[in-house]
């Protein structure tokens, strides 16, 4: 008898084998994802920077004060114009919107005497030499 096809056994090891390669290709792709969140978490970070240097700059020095954290991006603080961080749609805004963190975490800002700033987020990996919490100075990254 002369019978064409493939047997049980041949099929379930094609199928473990595909199985273990979408495994692999779920794996890779997690990392990656996080890879681009702490990305964009630190360009955003650089933005917010350079917004906050423009805002120094044309208002005599001073930051926008904020004597207790304030999370950027959220309603509340969603542009940041000549007045300081307020909600969505202010005119001669230096950046609207104020981007929000990429995951779940947040973006917080304090300045307590307007003369200096901190923001504060939380990376999901390694960037470079940066690792966990991450603060953004006038001075720089750390």
């Amino acid at each position: 008898m002369n019978k064409k096809g493939f047997t049980l056994i041949e099929l379930l090891v094609v199928i473990a084998i595909i199985g273990l390669l979408s495994t692999l290709a779920v794996v890779a792709l997690g990392s990656a994802r996080e890879k681009a969140r702490d990305a964009k978490r630190l360009a955003d970070l650089k933005q917010v920077q350079t917004a906050l240097e423009s805002y120094n700059n044309e208002n005599g020095g001073v930051y926008p004060s904020a004597a207790l954290a304030i999370t950027l991006g959220s309603t509340n603080y969603a542009c940041l114009s000549s007045a300081g961080f307020a909600v969505t749609g202010c005119a001669n805004a230096y950046m609207d919107p104020v981007p929000s963190d990429p995951g779940t975490g947040s973006y917080s800002y304090i300045s307590a005497d307007g003369t200096t700033y901190t923001i504060t987020a939380a990376l999901e990996g390694t960037v470079g030499n940066l690792t966990g919490t991450i603060t953004i100075t006038p001075s720089g990254t750390k």
